[in-house]
């Protein structure tokens, strides 16, 4: 029942950031009208590999740009109260084969200047309700349980205040990323939650099954859940 918007990569051709956020206002509109409070957009991975199944979702292949445009379109959409955008996939979503099980090896300057840089222009000149993190690792580490990605630099230097979520299904058993974990990195909901994600999480309470997780992170985590619903759409 929605309006179908340009993918982003023909967004990026106009150049247009009044026209962005243009588009943005349309979309928070919808949103609020459809009752939804996230949008699980705009994807920002950079055009790295033609054969990424994503680009589609991705706005360029300068993070430049593509920060810039998130952060035109995520000021659209949240100048509707209590509507928001998920900027994704946090980090380095450079394929789709094998997504939870590849690893990106990155040095720190590329990352910081390439793949993170987007999300950081976005972050600082918006202030999006959600990031979502990616299946894959950087540099052996799944993104959802990476306390460098999640808490140091999108909370600690970037000023992020919104709330973090995995992917869907992430913490499958197949390669996936550890449930306790994502808690312990900030990355405060697990999408879409299992039973198995839950018990997890509460025997790492107990530093059970060779996980520890502190109550403190758990509470944090939870505190930003409950501050983005008592904020949203649904909840007015």
């Amino acid at each position: 029942p929605c309006t179908a918007i340009p993918i982003a990569t023909t967004l990026a051709q106009s150049w247009d950031m009044n026209l962005i956020h243009r588009m943005g206002e349309l979309v928070g509109e919808e949103m609020k009208q459809l009752h939804v409070d996230l949008w699980l957009a705009p994807g920002m991975n950079i055009h790295r590999n033609p054969l990424c199944g994503r680009n589609f979702e991705y706005y360029s292949e300068d993070p430049l740009v593509s920060g810039k445009m998130a952060a035109a379109l995520t000021r659209g959409v949240q100048s509707r109260y209590g509507v928001g955008t998920t900027i994704k996939h946090y980090a380095c979503n450079n394929q789709e084969e094998n997504r939870r099980g590849v690893s990106s090896i990155v040095s720190e300057r590329a990352l910081r200047e390439i793949y993170l840089k987007g999300f950081e222009i976005a972050i600082k000149e918006s202030q999006p309700k959600a990031i979502m993190t990616s299946y894959n690792k950087v540099n052996g580490v799944h993104t959802a349980n990476s306390y460098d990605l999640c808490t140091t630099a999108a909370r600690k230097e970037w000023g992020f205040a919104g709330i973090i979520m995995t992917d869907w299904t992430t913490t499958n058993a197949d390669g996936g990323s550890s449930a306790a974990k994502c808690i312990a990195a900030g990355n405060d909901l697990v999408m879409p939650g299992t039973d198995t994600d839950r018990r997890e999480i509460l025997d790492a309470l107990s530093a059970e099954n060779d996980q520890y997780l502190e109550e403190k992170d758990l509470t944090a985590c939870a505190q930003r859940i409950l501050e983005m619903i008592f904020t949203s759409n649904s909840y007015e």
